[in-house]
């Protein structure tokens, strides 16, 4: 099973595992990968025979770090909005809200800057549909 998979009536589809994490002033944690200009959620496309949270535990200390087990991330559900760097595609998500405590996350693999960000942020920002339109702060 591939994480890019096409029917015959729509656009392309981009399986993803993403991260919700809020700091305790509750800005969304975004990363702009290299060669990329929208920030987006971490996270990453699944190897073959990850499950959903494996692949974001993995995505999270590959990209930033951070040391999350499988089973300490909580489902948020599955999301599809436009891909933000693949035109032509939807990207679909299973999101996961992670809690990280202590840890501070840096910058690592694929990943070129990271930030915490609020609504007002978002204004002077480019950012994933799918970040903008369901998971950015109110």
């Amino acid at each position: 099973m591939t994480s890019e998979t096409a029917d015959q009536t729509g656009p392309r589809r981009i399986h993803v595992s993403a991260a919700v994490i809020l700091d305790e002033d509750d800005r969304l944690l975004l990363v702009r990968k290299q060669g990329t200009t929208a920030f987006m959620q971490p996270g990453g496309k699944p190897e073959p025979g990850e499950t959903p949270d494996e692949t974001l535990s993995r995505e999270l200390a590959e990209e930033l770090g951070i040391r999350i087990a499988p089973r300490d991330l909580r489902s948020l559900g599955s999301f599809t909005a436009a891909a933000a760097n693949e035109p032509g595609f939807l990207v679909v998500a299973d999101v996961f809200a992670a809690e990280i405590g202590s840890q501070e996350p840096m910058v690592g693999a694929e990943i070129a800057e990271l930030r915490w960000v609020t609504r007002a942020d978002a204004d002077h920002l480019e950012i994933a549909p799918l970040a903008r339109e369901n998971f950015l702060p109110s």
